[in-house]
């Protein structure tokens, strides 16, 4: 089984170099449809609009977001806290039933490594055995062509990637625009390019495993999460052992249905032995059933001696049963999910601030009314230009808008003075709340509340 992470060099402490071999079956091909798919998702969607806005964007830069078209501003905090939310209850819903499901399947890391960089490998080195023969030889003029082909490509598509990323940040637009114009009017953003690109090269020329088992914190919270009645890549060990080659018994002593091949352990990307138990260090990647079944099948033994089990499954010979925390999360979740879109479905179009003018309380006007300033903020969310007017609930009150622009294109701010009076014979307390209507084309776009500050008829 060592020779399948034979170390590249025999130091003891030296990291083990992983040679995963070439995987197919059903499974894989179900992964590659899932994260084909992503892949695509991914990098079609800085290009598509809706309404004229980006798809996906997240420029935190301008503290401007878009999701499937809609914009969201700093204002719309709470929407993010709340998508956050169901995102981390809907990894861990899925982790306490299905294990490292994210892991082995959508994972950007584990996508871009196993469908594309890996390939790339197969493609220009070979197979496991291959490679390790390539690394151990001498330096031939065929081993560097190998490899520097190699590490231009990956070079390449961390290049790709880098621009990809960059344009979920500041739209697909303003990194055209920084493409087609000369290199010296965009020097910090050509160096951050460069800075992400290494990056991502040495994550996945050099790290990669490492990512998964040292780097993400997300291994070890399996760990805590997972119970005897959570789904995950297991080994069936009561009907896998003793293991044996092809004879049925060895004396009087009947053999299990693993042959010992080692296949599991030589297509595991991140080198371990699964017949040893559930580890930290498996994302559920199913290439190890993939490889088993196809040995079971040779042999015509059953396949899913390496499977979906759960430990209940395996250690008590028990069915699967009603799992009660993955029923808790599921209900949280569907919570959170209707409280999320009832906050989207109620989210006006208009939103802002209305702060009292710094230095000021209240003003006694030579016209017998008293006065408040306010610094008026809108931002206008929607995808139309927008002609805004202010108006009160309480007749008893009069505004001015100190300011002469009316009109906010979309996604623009408006800021203004706001003058608010009333005669000071109608002033019955120190302090009265005043309703603010937002209004454009006849409808209440935002409904704003301050306080009117002003001595009360007849004083203290």
């Amino acid at each position: 089984m060592a020779t399948c992470t034979a170390a590249i060099g025999k130091t003891k402490n030296k990291r083990q170099w992983i040679y995963a071999k070439k995987v197919n079956g059903p499974l894989f091909r179900y992964r590659q449809y899932v994260g084909y798919t992503l892949l695509l998702l991914l990098f079609a969607a800085p290009f598509i609009k809706i309404n004229g806005e980006p798809f996906l964007l997240f420029n935190v830069v301008e503290r401007k977001f878009s999701i499937f078209g809609t914009i969201f501003y700093p204002q719309d905090l709470y929407l993010f806290v709340f998508a956050m939310l169901i995102f981390m209850v809907g990894v861990v819903l899925f982790t306490v039933v299905y294990g490292r499901v994210w892991c082995g399947w959508t994972c950007p890391q584990t996508i871009f490594m196993e469908l594309i960089f890996r390939r790339i490998e197969y493609w220009i080195e070979g197979d496991a055995n291959q490679q390790r023969k390539l690394n151990e030889g001498p330096n031939t003029s065929a081993k560097i062509t190998k490899k520097v082909s190699k590490h231009a490509l990956f070079l390449a598509i961390s290049f790709l990637i880098s621009n990809i990323f960059l344009s979920y940040i500041i739209g697909i637009d303003a990194l055209i625009e920084i493409i087609t114009d000369p290199i010296g009017q965009h020097m910090g953003g050509l160096i951050s390019l460069l800075l992400f690109t290494l990056v991502f090269y040495a994550v996945f020329a050099f790290l990669r495993e490492l990512v998964c088992t040292t780097v993400c914190p997300y291994g070890r919270l399996q760990g805590v999460l997972l119970d005897d009645q959570s789904i995950t890549v297991a080994y069936n060990s009561k009907r896998g052992e003793p293991r044996g080659k092809h004879q049925k018994t060895i004396g009087a002593q009947t053999l299990g249905d693993c042959v010992d091949c080692g296949l599991c352990v030589h297509v595991c990307p991140t080198g371990i032995d699964i017949r040893r138990g559930i580890q930290m260090e498996c994302v559920n990647c199913t290439a190890c059933i993939d490889a088993c079944d196809q040995v079971m099948e040779k042999l015509k033994k059953p396949k899913r001696l390496i499977g979906f089990y759960t430990l209940r499954e395996i250690e008590q010979d028990l069915p699967k049963s009603k799992n009660v925390r993955a029923i808790a999360y599921s209900a949280v979740l569907l919570l959170l999910m209707g409280i999320f879109s009832w906050l989207i479905f109620s989210r006006t179009p208009v939103d802002g601030t209305l702060l009292r003018a710094n230095g000021t309380t209240y003003i006694m006007r030579d016209d017998g009314t008293v006065a408040n300033m306010y610094n008026l903020e809108l931002i206008n969310k929607t995808h139309q230009t927008m002609a805004i007017a202010v108006q009160l609930s309480d007749k008893t009150y009069q505004v001015q808008l100190i300011g002469t622009k009316r009109e906010m294109k979309a996604g623009e701010s408006l800021e203004l003075g706001l003058l608010l009076y009333t005669p000071k014979q109608a002033v019955i307390a120190y302090k009265t709340s005043v309703d603010i209507l937002i209004v454009s084309e006849g409808k209440i776009m935002k409904k704003m509340q301050t306080t009117f500050i002003a001595p009360p008829k007849g004083g203290f």
